[in-house]
């Protein structure tokens, strides 16, 4: 079985492969096609990819290329992992936003739709390119921001793309953890959009013990969503809300906590991963202990905005293996080997939440199978969480209509209509930031 990864040169890669080493089932896979546009990249990652296999037999075949038409054709399953405009360019989107007093993170509220705007275009090529070179390959995207770049796909793949995300992975894992749970037997009742859901119930032999985590204010604030937003706040919500929403709920916070920072985070990996990828110019260098010890550093520092808002302290050691990795091993096992699981993907609403149409992508369990992922029937969303995510997919029809027709105005409209940006006139002067950091906007008119 052929794995396409698309962004083959990228950071995260090295986990994706360790995942597939794991896995000696049948009808694994055995072939996987790296594509980048950065041969130095794919140069770097191929090697540390070589070191994970020297102790493994039947490795998956690891190949390179720069031509996007080869690395497709013939796929059984492509993984989009790409990052148009690089780390240079999420730098960019955290600084122009910061600038204006608004927040630049990368999937959440200015900066992500200006992350969006230019990868939309590059993801709806993609998309339709597999639908030409690859139409029976499956489409996992973790590409950001993953629930938007997913519903563009999605008008050229259907149900053929499903967007995949580590985030209500870990949070649920916390959560079990935290109640004495094992996290592979509890049913996990999370529901919204990417970066942007809740947990509203885990369930373990039929009974929710979440109830049971909200009356203790000890056990609340003993894992990382609860110390990010305080026992008060989750018990006030009746749930537990994924971590990017510390973006919403403290914003002023987060935006002084950027702005007052050495560097964000954007510019924390552009230069840490400039000095991994410059090291493996060197041939001699140890490819495998170079990345454990960047991406050591990486996991350890995720948030650390927030966390020093919130006065959350480190990151626990459980909290830094990742895990969208084991997301993606699991989905392709699924639909490959009809081996039926239930995962939380993003995925067609498809009558799942009614304030939604069925084509609007949310982030919500999902029973996979042989056939693809389908929504698990969920409870309405409280007004509260309702008023979010509508606000929210409002603005990503924008981007959609942006990138598809070029206009400005349009983008505009994305902006200013967004729960984080709170002027019109603020919305203009970002569009025009943008645009003259981004070559990649330049179709804006």
């Amino acid at each position: 079985m052929k794995l396409t990864i698309l962004g083959g040169g990228g950071f995260r890669v090295p986990l994706v492969y360790g995942a597939l080493l794991g896995d000696r089932g049948e009808g694994r896979v055995t072939r996987v096609v790296l594509h980048d546009l950065d041969v130095g990249r794919l140069d770097a990652v191929t090697r540390v990819l070589a070191e994970q296999a020297v102790d493994a037999p039947d490795a998956p075949e690891v190949t390179a290329t720069t031509d996007l038409d080869e690395a497709l054709r013939g796929a059984d399953f492509v993984f989009s992992a790409i990052r148009v405009g690089g780390l240079e360019g999420r730098a960019n989107d955290e600084r122009v936003a910061l600038a204006q007093g608004v927040l630049g993170q990368e999937t959440v509220g200015a900066g992500g739709i200006a992350y969006g705007l230019r990868t939309v275009p590059v993801a709806v090529d993609i998309a339709q390119r597999v639908a030409r070179l690859a139409p029976d390959a499956w489409v996992i995207n973790f590409t950001n921001p993953a629930g938007l770049v997913t519903e563009a796909m999605s008008r050229h793949l259907a149900g053929r793309v499903i967007g995949i995300c580590d985030s209500p992975v870990g949070l649920g894992r916390r959560i079990a953890r935290v109640l004495g749970a094992n996290p592979r037997e509890a049913w996990i009742d999370y529901v919204g959009l990417n970066h942007l859901g809740w947990v509203r119930g885990l369930r373990v032999a039929g009974r929710d013990e979440l109830p049971r985590l909200l009356a203790d204010p000890g056990l609340l604030g003993s894992f990382e969503e609860g110390k990010l937003f305080g026992p008060d706040w989750l018990q006030s919500l009746g749930a537990i809300p994924n971590e990017y929403l510390h973006y919403y709920y403290f914003n002023r916070e987060a935006v002084r906590s950027y702005q007052e920072a050495h560097q964000t985070r954007g510019a924390f990996l552009r230069d840490q991963q400039a000095r991994f990828y410059e090291e493996m110019r060197d041939p001699s260098a140890a490819a495998l202990l170079a990345w454990d010890r960047t991406r050591a550093e990486r996991e350890a520092t995720y948030m650390a905005e927030n966390r020093e808002t919130a006065g959350a302290g480190e990151r626990d050691a459980d909290d830094l293996s990742g895990g969208y990795e084991k997301v993606a091993l699991a989905l392709m096992r699924a639909i490959a080997r009809d081996e039926r699981t239930t995962l939380i993907l993003n995925v067609r609403n498809e009558h799942t939440l009614s304030v939604l149409d069925n084509d609007a992508v949310i982030e919500v369990p999902c029973l996979v199978d042989a056939n693809g992922a389908h929504p698990v029937a969920v409870d309405p969303l409280p007004d509260h969480a309702t008023g979010l995510v509508c606000s929210v997919k409002a603005v990503e029809r924008e981007v959609l209509a942006a990138a598809e027709s070029g206009s400005r105005a349009t983008a505009v409209k994305a902006f200013a209509l967004h729960p984080l940006v709170d002027s019109v006139s603020v919305a203009r002067r970002l569009v025009d930031g943008y645009t003259q950091v981004h070559p990649g906007l330049t179709y804006l008119a």
